[in-house]
């Protein structure tokens, strides 16, 4: 008898043990992933200025864009060859004071993927020579393009949970800092001063075309970067330990009530929970490890005010 309990005792800690090794094993690759997805993003996205943007004078708004016209001015200073670029050195620059606000005001992780996405950048703008001449002959056509693969590039960084430097970091700084602040306010005022800028540096038609680089390359990162796509999620169930669990794997609020079904008449818990599209996946296994008979509706894009804390 006591043989046999210490077997069952043997099997279930053997149990345990493979269930943990697997649980680090999955976070593990699900950190790789991340750090995998930033460091695409950053080559993407410079591979994207490189190939549409700088051969066609546009300007890519944010830091970058600030770099592009710090550069021109530093040309005519200085006897710089024209082969070399010089966009990411002073990227780079730009964003070091950025990057020690990030790390006093946000967390470790946010702050490592975020320098390593610029470290990348500055690297992949060192090796590449300047393009003379653009790689289709129709502007609108560079435009667009370039957007697109610039877009994806700068979603995947911030999808990977760190940011491809710049306005982004001082954007979610002061989202962080400042309850209600908008991150897309303060790009919009910022590329607004770099574009009008860049109308009397460069030319009203090349500003144009800035413009919609910018608005379309937003629009597509704003599509990629699941955590800035607000969720909604009620949860019908009868496992009253449902919104403890929740509040506590995720670190979101549940508020709840008694409700009723209308045909069988059984009372049942109905929570209601506010998360980011990033966080779906593992909400959806927390509920259904509880209560696989839970019935969830989940409704994306909702406007969500107070004190809603933005992750990336």
């Amino acid at each position: 008898m006591e043989f046999t309990k210490e077997c069952l005792k043997g099997i279930l800690l053997f149990v345990l043990i493979l269930y943990d090794m697997r649980r680090k094993r999955d976070a593990m690759r699900e950190n790789l992933e991340k750090y995998g997805e930033v460091i695409a993003g950053s080559i993407l996205l410079s591979l994207g200025i490189w190939l549409f943007v700088t051969p066609n004078g546009l300007n890519f708004g944010g830091v970058i864009g600030t770099s592009q016209i710090i550069e021109v001015f530093v040309r005519k200073l200085l006897p710089i060859p024209k082969s070399m670029n010089i966009v990411g050195i002073i990227n780079f620059m730009i964003n070091i004071p950025l990057f020690i606000m990030g790390y006093r005001i946000l967390n470790r992780e946010f702050c490592v993927k975020t320098g390593m996405s610029v470290v990348v950048q500055t690297i992949t703008f060192s090796f590449l020579p300047n393009l003379t001449h653009p790689i289709m002959p129709d502007m609108l056509s560079n435009c667009i393009f370039g957007a697109i693969m610039c877009g994806v590039g700068v979603g995947l960084a911030l999808k990977g949970s760190g940011s491809a430097g710049g306005i982004d970091i001082a954007g979610v700084c002061l989202s962080k800092t400042k309850p209600g602040f908008s991150v897309g306010k303060l790009s919009m005022s910022l590329n607004a001063v770099i574009l009008t800028c860049c109308a009397f540096i460069f030319d009203l038609q090349t500003t144009l075309y800035s413009i919609i680089f910018v608005f379309v390359l937003y629009f597509i990162s704003d599509h990629i970067h699941y955590q800035n796509i607000n969720v909604i999620a009620l949860i019908f169930t009868k496992e009253k330990d449902m919104k403890n669990v929740i509040m506590e794997k995720t670190g979101r609020g549940v508020t709840y009530w008694m409700g009723k079904g209308a045909y069988t008449e059984n009372d049942q818990y109905i929570l209601y929970c506010a998360i980011n599209k990033y966080e779906v996946k593992t909400f959806k296994k927390i509920v259904y490890d509880i209560d696989p008979q839970a019935f969830v509706t989940i409704s994306e894009d909702s406007e969500i005010l107070g004190g809603f804390e933005k992750r990336l």
